[in-house]
């Protein structure tokens, strides 16, 4: 297929996101970049959301992992479910009440500036870390399927993408990703209905032929209740999702930026409980897409990749569903990776300038000034963590990394349960040692328990973690006079 087709796509894809990106940002200042007036409506933040939680790693990983999980993935999404309702019902009131910027900025009023740079340096290294990973996978896949047969070096097609996504963000920030979230939602959601019916063309399925099918399917199994010992068992998953949740959506700055825009709590509300609805049948189609993929290698005659990460690539990117589907899935990865890429860039700009500078207490003129030089500072920083994944060229490594940012949303899950449901102070200066001691914790009893008793932990780590952060802040603990 002539690439030249997929970069004219990839343009024309661009110049929307401009389009609407001139279109947000008259009369933009910092209040617009961080919070977007407070103006944003509830239901475009809940539509984009969905984009931005599906980065371009789970467009397509999702289908994949039914090859080797089946279903079970979506005990974690049910999970994700409740945990949305928390975040509307008890961190939501805390946000708005505190009329917070920076989310951050709570551990600070509640037990100190210790605890306060902590959080939000766990935040920063976290996100930075995992996001970066992210778009390089996605800037791979680009690089392998277009880039590389146009003679274009990796270095040039990572800073090029980074450079575009500053570009379109540099000026409105939330107020901007607000709305480019949801055509990026659309374009995503839109390329899955569109591979869907090709599938199911090729297939020679109906609607009620394709239900049945996925149905009957060995694959289709969603629920695991009876062996402990694995990573996909009910309670593990169930709990965990509630948990991933409250921490990767309430306690993570990227995500409630956007809740933070919208006019007032109900709004945020009303966002969060239509977000959390609309998350777990998308992801059962993504998951009903892996099945349906399982069938038609063998149909077409086509041996499936051994990664399920390659499958939906393989088909789509190959030309194996026809030229139109090639197009979308081009859209729809572009879409993926970067609605999550660019809210995080103006996430960690947001941070750095709220947390770590402070420069909310600044002269607007000079405030605005130093958030402009900081979102191009991390822009750089992308760059060269991207580069540097590519140095690195080990799957295992980037596995590793990506977990290791998993790891420290934990200690973020403990700071925030001790503030909420507490009424002790701590000893504010011994805090990032805790925090910084917790995830090195788990991850030896981690090594312990896997070799010694076979028990693999799952996502259910993040709980553990948190716990340790939690009874270590008890331990420096004392009760107000």
């Amino acid at each position: 297929m002539n690439p030249i087709y997929i970069l004219l796509t990839i343009v024309i894809y661009f110049g929307v996101l401009f389009l609407i990106a001139k279109l947000t940002g008259k009369r933009s200042d910092n209040d617009a970049f961080y919070r977007g007036n407070r103006q944003s409506p509830w239901y475009v933040v809940s539509f984009g959301m969905i984009g931005a939680s599906l980065s371009g790693v789970t467009f397509v990983s999702v289908p994949g992992m039914v090859k080797n999980i089946d279903m079970t993935y979506m005990q974690t999404c049910i999970g994700f479910f409740f945990g949305y309702l928390i975040i509307a019902h008890v961190l939501l009131p805390l946000y708005y009440k505190l009329n917070l910027t920076s989310i951050y900025s709570y551990l600070g009023t509640r037990l100190g500036k210790y605890t306060y740079k902590t959080g939000a340096s766990f935040f920063l290294f976290s996100k930075i870390l995992g996001a970066a990973v992210r778009l390089y996978l996605v800037c791979m896949i680009l690089q392998m399927f277009v880039f590389d047969t146009l003679h274009i070096p990796f270095a040039v097609t990572v800073t090029g993408i980074v450079v575009l996504i500053w570009l379109y963000t540099r000026k409105s920030g939330i107020r901007t990703i607000v709305w480019t979230d949801s055509l990026q939602t659309f374009c995503l959601l839109a390329t899955l209905v569109m591979i869907l019916i090709q599938v199911s063309h090729i297939l020679e399925l109906d609607l009620s032929g394709l239900v049945q099918t996925i149905k009957e399917n060995e694959h289709s199994r969603m629920f695991v209740f009876d062996d402990w010992h694995s990573k996909q068992h009910f309670v593990k998953q169930f709990f965990s999702g509630i948990f991933i949740t409250i921490v990767m959506t309430g306690l993570d700055q990227d995500m409630m930026q956007k809740n933070l825009s919208c006019r007032n709590l109900k709004d945020a509300q009303k966002n969060m409980y239509w977000y959390g609805i609309s998350f777990v049948p998308v992801n059962l189609l993504f998951l009903s897409l892996g099945i349906l993929l399982l069938l038609l290698g063998p149909k077409m005659g086509l041996t499936i990749p051994e990664g399920g990460d390659d499958i939906l690539p393989f088909f789509a990117a190959n030309g194996y569903l026809g030229f139109p589907v090639l197009i979308c899935f081009t859209i729809g990865i572009i879409a993926a990776a970067f609605s999550s890429a660019d809210s995080a860039l103006t996430a960690l700009t947001t941070s750095f300038c709220v947390d770590i500078l402070e420069n909310t207490k600044l002269p607007k003129e000079r405030a605005e000034k130093q958030r402009k030089k900081v979102h191009f500072f991390i822009s750089v920083v992308f760059i060269l963590c991207i580069l540097i994944f590519r140095l690195l060229n080990n799957k295992s490594v980037i596995d590793a990394l990506y977990v290791m940012a998993s790891y420290t949303y934990g200690p973020l899950l403990g700071l925030f349960i001790f503030g909420l449901f507490t009424k002790w102070q701590v000893k504010d200066r011994l805090v990032p040692y805790i925090a910084i001691s917790s995830p090195f914790i788990c991850y030896f009893i981690q090594y312990l328990t896997s070799r010694f008793i076979g028990y693999q932990f799952g996502y259910e780590m993040l709980m553990f973690n948190g716990l340790l952060t939690f009874i270590g802040l008890y331990c420096i603990s004392f009760k107000k006079k």
